[in-house]
């Protein structure tokens, strides 16, 4: 009797691990190459939370719209390496994709790559498609109401950035060589941003 109920035990065990570890790989493509951070609402603990926004699932994305500014910062760090972004923002909404960060804890357009995503920047010359400090956008493009894709590939020391299949940006920049990836959710002046949602987020390794 014990014998049998060891058995029953061991074997519900092993099927938790084996469900556990076909979920944690689904998020990887071994045929593309591709991870998915976040897909619809699901991906949050992919990431550390940096900064007061409230960042929560919410009609499948992934959403923050109060806070002072804060950022979604993956757990891994990355080297080379394309991304890819379904983002939603609103039209006053200020938000990036942080790349090569220097220190996890803490988050800045100067220590790491910034992808712009703000329509409404004091020089929009610097704004959506921009990159940070570096690059100006051109075209200028706008994202708010509207779904769009940034695609940003880094490799060595090369940046280019796309904004709904159209080229953006593009840079030599040699300053950060690896480190973690941020989603950002910022203020407007000395308001909170508009609300900013991503509802697919995906890298792939080079």
């Amino acid at each position: 009797m014990n014998r049998l109920t060891f058995g029953a035990s061991g074997l519900l065990v092993i099927a938790f691990i084996a469900f556990g570890c076909a979920q944690m790989s689904s998020m990887y493509d071994s045929a593309t190459g591709w991870t998915s951070l976040i897909d619809g609402d699901k991906g949050l603990e992919n990431f550390d939370r940096v900064g007061d926004a409230n960042w929560r699932a919410e009609d499948g994305a992934i959403v923050a719209d109060k806070g002072k500014g804060g950022f979604l910062v993956t757990k891994k760090s990355y080297k080379d390496f394309q991304i890819r972004a379904e983002f939603w923002v609103g039209p006053n909404a200020n938000s990036g994709i942080y790349m090569r960060c220097a220190n996890p804890a803490v988050i800045t357009d100067k220590s790491c790559y910034e992808a712009n995503i703000y329509d409404d920047r004091a020089d929009p010359s610097f704004g959506t498609g921009a990159i940070q400090h570096i690059t100006k956008a051109s075209p200028m493009l706008k994202a708010g109401g509207k779904w769009s894709t940034m695609d940003v590939t880094i490799k060595g020391t090369q940046i280019t950035v796309m904004l709904n299949d159209v080229q953006t940006a593009t840079a030599q920049h040699s300053q950060f060589a690896q480190g973690p990836i941020a989603l950002q959710f910022g203020s407007h002046g000395k308001l909170p941003g508009g609300v900013v949602k991503f509802r697919k987020v995906q890298i792939k390794e080079l």
